[in-house]
């Protein structure tokens, strides 16, 4: 018996299949496709569809597949009738026009209720909801569910449509965590009824009817999704950690820390509540590292040295917030600074910036506790063992596997069969020794300060409340 775990990421979607040891036996990956559908861009969902249908195809008769379990990206939502979708699947990567934005954005409620900082884009998937309302009344008049990302996919292999708290409850506007309840928002916009049912992240919901190259059938129980970050909290979690901080980096580095107080919270900093998969409001501050990596850097793909580090402290070259709408230090245009860099110092300072944002966020997010590194950013050790020269009063540790995200949705699914697969504990992170670490830190956060209140005059972000 093994399940197959679709890990849908905004830059790469992945099939991670795990034996039930919990270890992967399998995984392949493709880019996930976006077309352009009038002025606006949508998912190619059928180009993804035919990927997985054939990923499973490949797989199932050589792992003996039984069950599907799908981890998704925040920020996204889809429309859909009884079979097919009533409008495309929206790209969250994309501003409403400003005479909408700025009539749908005075229906969004306040940060108190929903604890959803008021982001640009679609990056709040209830502003999108909104946007689309306008743009499409007759999309959401066939509309029969209203569903989350990893929800839909669900639906898309079982036909059965369901909510799930951890996906609704990440920042969309669309939930009210301290009540356990839909927001203002969903009654004021009659979508209530349109919310299907909650079933919990992993439960099975039905089924779905593969053939096989051979021409025979293999029915395989298909489980209800889970926003990915949140599986990777549940997987830690369910290791028995109780008292760390977990940051998961990817496109996104999303910070959890359940010790820090709500009230504590700012939303001008991208701080707000996510939500477990056991409804429990979670602390949170985020930025789009991954993503920003990839601007300063140009698209770097090879790897990065301590001795790169050591080069850019050295020459003084810095990348100052921020490259990607939201985050900590919002409002401001990133720029790279000190004497001209090649490629490879770029990349360097890049991952630099990474680094000083998680080091800058944790230090928002009042992180005391054990931080637990996750996700691609940290493939090769540097990431945490850098965190860790720059932390001594913590203890860092990382992940066994970079994959938490797919590892905790399977923990989720073989749950709900009754199993509990071992997980690997995290592992003890000896922290690195640049010279000038410290110092450039220092350096780092006076530069990013002093642009930074101009800049706040057009931040983006809800004010504190």
């Amino acid at each position: 018996m093994s399940l197959a775990v679709f890990d849908l990421g905004k830059t790469n979607t992945k099939l991670f299949v795990f034996n039930e040891a919990g270890g992967i036996i399998h995984e392949s990956r493709i880019q996930p496709k976006w077309r352009t559908v009038d002025d606006l861009t949508v998912l190619d969902e059928h180009a993804m569809f035919e990927w997985m249908q054939q990923a499973l195809k490949d797989t199932t008769p050589v792992h003996n597949i039984t069950g599907i379990m799908i981890s998704g990206h925040g920020c996204t939502f889809a429309l859909v009738d009884d079979t097919e979708l009533t409008h495309p699947i929206l790209d969250y990567e994309q501003e409403p026009p400003t005479e909408i934005a700025e009539r749908i954005d005075d229906r969004i409620p306040g940060f108190p209720e929903t604890f959803s900082p008021r982001l640009p884009l679609g990056f709040n998937y209830g502003r999108h909801m909104l946007w689309l309302a306008e743009r499409s009344p007759e999309s959401f008049a066939k509309t029969k569910s209203i569903l989350g990302y990893p929800q839909f996919w669900s639906w898309k292999f079982s036909g059965i449509p369901v909510n799930e708290v951890s996906y609704l409850g990440c920042h969309s506007h669309l939930w009210a965590p301290l009540r356990k309840d839909f927001s203002s928002l969903v009654d004021a916009m009659g979508w209530k009824s349109k919310m299907p049912a909650f079933a919990r992240a992993g439960a099975v919901l039905g089924s779905y009817d593969l053939k096989l190259p051979d021409g025979s059938m293999r029915t395989l129980a298909v489980h209800n999704g889970v926003h990915d970050s949140n599986a990777a909290l549940y997987f830690y979690r369910s290791l028995g950690l109780s008292d760390f901080t977990l940051v998961s980096t990817g496109t996104w580095v999303i910070i959890f820390n359940p010790n820090c107080p709500l009230g504590s919270l700012d939303a001008g900093k991208d701080m707000l509540a996510n939500v477990s998969v056991d409804g429990e409001p979670v602390a949170t501050i985020r930025f789009m590292g991954g993503r920003e990596f990839d601007v300063i850097s140009q698209g770097w793909v090879k790897s990065i040295e301590p001795h790169d580090i050591e080069r850019i402290i050295e020459r003084s070259i810095f990348a100052l917030p921020s490259f990607a709408p939201g985050g900590p230090m919002p409002g401001q245009k990133g720029v790279v600074v000190g004497p001209k860099p090649n490629p490879e110092d770029r990349a360097a300072a890049a991952f630099l910036y990474v680094i000083l944002m998680t080091d800058l966020s944790l230090d928002e997010i009042r992180s005391s506790s054990t931080v637990v590194v996750d996700g691609g950013l940290n493939r090769s050790g540097l990431f945490a063992s850098l965190l860790a020269q720059l932390r001594p009063a913590q203890t860092i540790v990382q992940s066994s596997s970079i994959e938490g995200s797919a590892t905790g949705a399977a923990a989720l699914a073989f749950e709900s069969k009754g199993l509990t697969p071992p997980g690997q504990p995290p592992i003890p992170v000896a922290a690195a020794s640049i010279t000038g670490l410290a110092s450039y830190r220092d350096s780092w956060r006076q530069q990013a300060v002093e642009r930074r209140p101009v800049a706040l005059a057009s931040a983006p972000l809800e004010s504190t409340p």
